[in-house]
């Protein structure tokens, strides 16, 4: 699998870019901003989109989902609890002072149990509620897209509409902790981690 990783927008969420390397189809998780530079990578890749994915509706990880759906085509996901917050972008950045523009309304809803398949590879949704109501996570075999849910060290904010903090802690604890130690977590803000690295050492954990 191509995984590609860039940090887009002003709050610098990452946007990750995945790739079947035989049929050369895509997914695009969170494209939050900066699309001319997501499009660039998808195309020195030679990838073809086939769905925009998101992990939650907050701006930062969904403001590019209208030029990235304009110039692919692709569809685009996300669990039915923030699929209204798509509508809202342009005010909820204003509160940052940051500018964006609202999202088209997404093509799929996408429940927990879902299968999202682009070539030989299939995502697994893995609904994880805390940072936003309809917070999902993504996973492959040895791989997890982690969105706002569990950073390194850390975990998702919830002082914002939707979210809660108890909710949060079990969504982590009861679905990703069940994860092998080894399966790498590709987070929303900041590195890499792995599940056995924050069984350790994350303090929201222990």
């Amino acid at each position: 699998m191509i995984i590609k990783k860039l940090e887009v927008g002003p709050i610098m969420a990452n946007c990750f870019i995945l790739g079947c390397e035989s049929t050369k189809e895509a997914v695009v998780i969170d494209p939050g901003d900066d699309a001319d530079r997501i499009l660039m990578e998808l195309a020195k890749s030679e990838l073809n989109v086939k769905y925009l994915i998101n992990t939650h509706g907050h701006f930062d990880h969904v403001g590019a989902n209208k030029r990235m759906k304009e110039v692919t085509g692709a569809q685009l996901a996300i669990h039915p609890e923030d699929e209204p917050m798509l509508k809202e972008l342009s005010h909820s950045a204003l509160t940052f002072g940051l500018s964006t523009e609202n999202s088209p309304p997404a093509d799929i809803l996408l429940n927990d149990g879902d299968e999202i398949r682009f070539g030989e590879i299939t995502l697994k949704v893995i609904h994880t509620p805390g940072h936003s109501r309809g917070g999902i996570c993504l996973y492959t075999k040895g791989h997890l897209f982690s969105g706002d849910t569990l950073f390194a060290g850390s975990i998702g904010r919830t002082d914002f509409p939707g979210g809660d903090y108890d909710t949060l802690i079990s969504s982590i604890r009861e679905k990703l902790l069940a994860f092998d130690d080894d399966t790498r977590v590709y987070t929303g803000h900041g590195p890499e981690t792995t599940i056995g690295n924050e069984k350790r050492m994350n303090p929201f954990l222990r």
